[in-house]
């Protein structure tokens, strides 16, 4: 019965990390991450990116709760959900800036050589590989969702779950499953927006409307936290 109930636990945790991965500020904040993609396979790769921060952050803040038989206290449970909001201020501006800096031609960027600065115009390459820079803002962003949704899941695992190996279990098979739903979402939303980027204006359209809805969503979702902590 035990195996039966671990098994069973797993698989629900795996789908809804998966319907976990579709809620309004995780939406927000990899849209505003793969909007300026022009694959979608670079931009699944984002949202798997997004995954992976975001399992290991609640993975980590989870198990320390659940094997100090302790709840999150609400006020920092607060400080990380302001945390996400002040995120999705920073990314929705970020996304309007860019937009904004958009010409007939793209971005334009500008490069120093050598004491000579050199403008050069066209969308730089978004995501950089390196030592351990892959795609380190959405790692980032999704280890600051995971903080914020680690005290909620832990209290859910602990009432609703009888040991420490089938709590865990749960969380690490809910953090996989939002990392699956994330990367098919991300690419879903790229393969289109990949096709749009030969179309400056629609690219630049988009990115504004989405930096708008996050850093709108940020604000409403920010302010009441900041009365409560405040």
């Amino acid at each position: 019965m035990a195996v039966l109930e671990l098994l069973t636990s797993s698989s629900l945790g795996s789908l809804l990390g998966m319907r976990h991965a579709l809620e309004p500020d995780h939406l927000a904040a990899v849209s505003t991450l793969v909007t300026r993609e022009r694959s979608g396979y670079t931009a699944a790769l984002l949202g798997a990116c997004w995954g992976v921060g975001h399992t290991v952050s609640l993975l980590a803040a989870g198990t320390l709760l659940v094997l100090l038989r302790a709840e999150m206290p609400a006020r920092l449970a607060d400080t990380f959900e302001l945390g996400v909001a002040a995120m999705l201020v920073a990314l929705g501006l970020r996304a309007i800036y860019l937009a904004a800096r958009q010409g007939p031609a793209g971005s334009v960027h500008v490069h120093h050589h050598r004491g000579l600065v050199h403008v050069h115009r066209g969308a730089p390459a978004h995501i950089h590989i390196g030592t351990w820079t892959l795609a380190r803002r959405p790692l980032l962003v999704g280890a600051v969702h995971g903080l914020a949704g680690s005290g909620t899941l832990t209290a859910l695992v602990v009432a609703t779950l009888p040991s420490t190996a089938a709590r865990i279990t749960y969380m690490v098979v809910f953090g996989l499953g939002s990392t699956l739903g994330m990367a098919v979402l991300s690419g879903v939303l790229g393969w289109p927006l990949a096709r749009l980027g030969s179309h400056r204006a629609v690219a630049r359209a988009i990115s504004l409307a989405v930096g708008c809805v996050s850093t709108t969503l940020g604000l409403v979702w920010g302010y009441p936290l900041v009365a409560r902590i405040f």
